[in-house]
């Protein structure tokens, strides 16, 4: 997390965010700065030289590489040098020297922020929102205000759209050509929404972000991927998820990871790892019809994590033949999921593990 109460000109000069602030003024950068500047009144002054500074640097379609900038800081240095040895008088040597050491200070500022946009720029990870969407005619839609916003999509999905979020798709999306044609209807998400995709077997829905592909064909899950997080979150809430890394979506061996519900896939961008993990709060995908469905008396423990597994649509793995024997009694209506397995292993003498994704029961047996 960026400290901006820490920064000097230079510093702003070269961060990428306040670049992109000043040159492109989108407003939800507009937004955080604005508000940002209200909450540190005393860094206006500075600000504003910071952005006197980067509106002067004209940047053209051609990079400029780290040794031109070297160059370019040698021969400034050399300047001051040769100017400090000049045979004028003390007093005009140190206006002298403060003027070109001014005059230089700021040349360096543009030439670093320049070289830094530049390699910023020629360096944008191939799978970034703005590199898939830049040679596409899309429908853009982008939530700056301070609440989710709610989109309806051609073919009657839904999604839940967080602050400071943008997703996109085709024109064509969900048009009577393309269900004919079997296309798949892709969305391309930068930021956090959550999806409630409408049912189509023939035609799956894809949410492209950054690196990695989520596909459905009907089901309700949330998506989080800005471009900053060093991770990407897919959490499911019903139905079934395949996720893949965009890397290899076109290889045949391809290493596609199912999620369920409850089930949450965290991509660790810097190492390109996945995990799956359970909630810390499973809910309720199905709850029981009956209000007594989940009080038990003396019941056999295959019913009761059967239930369990129906109720959060989580896999709960036991050794049935060794635990055939046992029974609960036990009231778990009003009970959170992890706190039912806790009263369920201490009735069996038993303990549960979470393994990817997944309950594991470990038990010596009930006599």
């Amino acid at each position: 997390m960026k400290d901006f109460r820490l920064y000097d000109i230079s510093d702003f000069v070269i961060d990428e965010d306040f670049i992109r602030w000043v040159h492109e003024q989108r407003e939800e950068d507009s937004l955080f700065w604005n508000g940002w500047l209200q909450q540190h009144p005393d860094k206006h002054l500075v600000i504003a030289t910071a952005r006197r500074i980067v509106e002067s640097i004209q940047f053209k379609q051609t990079a400029i590489d780290g040794q031109t900038v070297e160059l370019e800081v040698n021969r400034l240095l050399h300047t001051i040098t040769k100017e400090q040895v000049k045979p004028v008088s003390r007093k005009g040597m140190v206006i002298s020297f403060k003027r070109w050491y001014a005059a230089a200070a700021v040349v360096l500022l543009c030439a670093t922020g320049a070289w830094y946009f530049f390699i910023r720029n020629n360096s944008i990870p191939p799978f970034a929102y703005t590199t898939m969407v830049a040679a596409k005619q899309l429908i853009e839609h982008v939530n700056t205000s301070g609440k989710p916003l709610v989109l309806t999509l051609p073919d009657g999905s839904r999604l839940t759209l967080a602050s400071g979020s943008r997703v996109s798709y085709a024109h064509t999306f969900g048009s009577a050509d393309t269900a004919k044609n079997g296309v798949t209807r892709d969305v391309y998400l930068l930021g956090e929404a959550f999806f409630e995709v409408t049912k189509d077997p023939h035609r799956p829905f894809r949410v492209f972000a950054n690196e990695i592909v989520t596909k459905v064909l009907g089901t309700s899950f949330t998506v989080r991927s800005f471009e900053k997080d060093t991770t990407i979150q897919v959490t499911v809430r019903t139905g079934k998820v395949t996720v893949y890394a965009q890397a290899a979506a076109a290889s045949r061996a391809r290493s596609e990871i199912i999620l369920t519900p409850n089930q949450q896939l965290v991509y660790e961008r810097s190492a390109q790892k996945f995990q799956k993990v359970l909630l810390n709060n499973p809910a309720m995908i199905a709850p029981p019809v009956a209000e007594k469905t989940l009080v038990y008396d003396d019941a056999p423990l295959d019913k009761v994590f059967s239930d369990l597994s129906k109720a959060y649509g989580i896999n709960i793995v036991f050794d049935s033949d060794l635990l055939k024997k046992c029974t609960v009694t036990a009231d778990l209506t009003n009970e959170s999921f992890y706190r039912k397995l806790v009263l369920i292993c201490s009735a069996i003498d038993a303990h549960y593990e979470v393994i990817d994704g997944q309950v594991v029961i470990e038990s010596s047996g009930c006599k």
